[in-house]
């Protein structure tokens, strides 16, 4: 099983938007990363987002292409940028199926960081907006590895 840990694309700021949608960039980034992806035979089951307009924006893309016709989830709580990562760290634990989950700086990469080492302050990817943490579960059910992580600036202009 995989699980695609995504940092929302890059939005517009706040004093611009309040609700801070993807910029045009931000935008193009995710298309761009969602069609590498697709034509990469990535695909999910499920794609879950914070809720946060940026988040949805970022996972209606991806699922457009890597879920065509799966319900885009807003998570109930749990994702938000200075959340725990507990509740979705036991969460994942039931999971079964291929699942891309968009959410926000510093939440990501703590929960990239507590799967693979066990600690969320070992820091175990950079991410930037638009970038993709693919984490695979151990051939015995348990444990996580980073199987690849993709920046939105290495697929090119």
């Amino acid at each position: 099983m995989h699980i695609y840990l995504v940092q929302h694309g890059a939005a517009v700021p706040k004093d611009e938007n309040p609700e801070k949608p993807l910029s045009d960039g931000g935008r193009d980034d995710v298309k761009k990363m969602a069609s590498f992806l697709g034509r990469s035979r990535i695909s999910a089951a499920r794609v879950i987002h914070s809720g946060k307009l940026r988040a949805l924006e970022t996972a209606l893309l991806l699922a457009e292409v890597l879920g065509p016709g799966n319900v885009v989830e807003e998570a109930g709580s749990g994702l938000a940028p200075n959340d725990s990562t507990d509740e979705l760290f036991a969460a994942i634990d039931g999971w079964t199926e291929d699942t891309i989950v968009v959410g926000h700086l510093p939440f990501m990469s703590k929960l990239v960081s507590r799967l693979v080492t066990g600690n969320e302050d070992e820091t175990v990817v950079h991410f930037k907006p638009g970038s993709v943490a693919c984490l695979e579960r151990g051939e015995n059910g348990s444990g996580w590895t980073v199987s690849w992580f993709l920046r939105p600036e290495l697929l090119g202009g």
